[in-house]
């Protein structure tokens, strides 16, 4: 079996994610028959190190060991269950395990299948919350630029201005305060008073701010000062409007911290994983949130009272396994410490980006990196030459328009980080 021939079967059937299928016409589909480690290889034996953990998800590599393992001693015994009325071990202890990573005060875990789902869970419980409280909140606050994935209720949170003009109809009440402009101290100050001004006004229409902590993912990869959080955090409190923190991205380790709330000290009312959460093996989403929030739903069957959410696959059994194994990595091998040198070393090679004519910015936030590009029509499809570049040079890149980023398994050495980032300055240079 070889590309050509895996491609024209796959165009034949497959509507993919994100993609212009017409693009296909001319850009070739790449087929993968295996990966392992940091590097992808193609049916044609050509290799590729994924610069972008295949959409944000791989932490510890491909077909890791230690993961398959526990996978595989988990396959022989239980694969899945309903979790209604039933429970397993796996999930109790991810559950345990979770509660005492995160933030103080998340004390009660609710599952599902993938980052969105799990953003719709959060805006339905807080809006619900209220409501069993005697309160009709129904405006939801986001940040501008943000980006919370594609469902409704995710979408309606989002300011991509495509999927609103798109879907304007069928989206819920939402309205955006200023994200910070910069990472300076003081752009963040300016958008929490932006956002106190707001909750003055509407309080007791806004049932929550819903926040993507210190990186904008699909946003650019925008990145913002802490302070923001700490502040936003105690204007919540002051006019009881929930905070929820969606680090489905940045959850982990991305931002040099297991968790990017760490760094402004926050515990939000509602904390959204995913992608990370399994390693990048299998989909599985939660939200914890305190337990304050869920006494509000605890009562007795006819009062109507409980909360109205539910998926098939919920705590799958599977999915546990590859997050506590993944866990599992975190404790015995120090990897927040050992990514904060990795982070280190990346910062220093992205100095000679500055030097680029068409480099308007270079930022990192822990194991997230970025370069804007300035001068370029959208027109232009400039990502998509660097996307071209990069393949042809063995380095999976995808920007997000002009911005080229870096966001690789944390297991990438430093001579795997030198080539990856040597290759996207070749394609940025190549541009001039």
């Amino acid at each position: 079996m070889d590309n050509k021939t895996l491609t024209q079967r796959d165009l034949e059937l497959i509507w993919h994610p994100c993609t212009q299928m017409k693009d296909h016409e001319t850009l070739p589909m790449i087929p993968i028959k295996k990966a392992k480690g940091i590097y992808l290889e193609d049916f044609d034996g050509n290799k590729y190190i994924d610069a972008i953990s295949s959409w944000w998800v791989n932490l510890f590599g491909h077909t890791n060991e230690y993961i398959n393992k526990k996978i595989n001693e988990q396959l022989q015994t239980l694969e899945h269950v309903i979790l209604a009325g039933f429970t397993h071990e796996s999930i109790i202890r991810l559950s345990e395990r979770l509660v005492a990573l995160t933030p103080s005060g998340l004390e009660k875990c609710f599952y599902a299948d993938n980052g969105s789902s799990a953003i719709e869970v959060a805006l339905k419980m807080s809006y619900h919350a209220h409501k069993n409280s005697g309160k009709e909140k129904s405006l939801f606050v986001s940040l501008t630029n943000s980006y919370h994935g594609e469902t409704l209720g995710a979408l309606s949170v989002g300011d991509v201005e495509l999927y609103k003009q798109t879907y304007k109809p069928l989206l819920i009440q939402n309205t955006q305060t200023p994200v910070p402009k910069d990472q300076t101290l003081q752009s963040a100050i300016e958008a929490a008073n932006e956002f106190e001004n707001l909750a003055k006004e509407k309080h007791h229409d806004i049932s929550a701010l819903i926040v993507e902590p210190l990186v904008q993912g699909a946003g650019g990869m925008h990145m913002y000062h802490p302070e923001f959080l700490k502040r936003v955090a105690i204007i919540c409190k002051k006019y009881n409007i929930h905070l929820i923190a969606d680090e489905v991205m940045v959850g982990f380790g991305r931002t040099g911290t297991m968790f990017a709330c760490e760094q402004a000290e926050v515990s939000p009312d509602f904390l959204v994983l995913s992608k990370g959460l399994t390693g990048g093996y299998l989909p599985l989403s939660i939200v914890l949130t305190t337990n304050e929030i869920y006494m509000k739903f605890y009562c007795d069957y006819n009062e109507h009272k409980a909360f109205l959410h539910s998926h098939s696959y919920t705590g799958n059994a599977l999915a546990c396994a590859a997050a506590n194994a993944t866990l599992d990595i975190f404790e015995q091998e120090n990897i927040i410490e050992k990514n904060k040198e990795k982070s280190a070393f990346i910062l220093s090679l992205l100095e000679k980006f500055k030097e680029l004519e068409n480099v308007q910015e270079v930022r990192q936030c822990g194991m997230i990196a970025a370069i804007e590009l300035k001068g370029y029509d959208p027109k232009e499809r400039i990502g998509l030459k660097v996307y071209q570049y990069g393949l042809k040079n063995g380095v999976l890149l995808r920007p997000l328009g002009n911005i080229i980023y870096f966001m690789p398994p944390y297991v990438i050495t430093n001579e795997e980080i030198e080539k990856m980032i040597q290759t996207a300055y070749e394609a940025i240079a190549s541009l001039l």
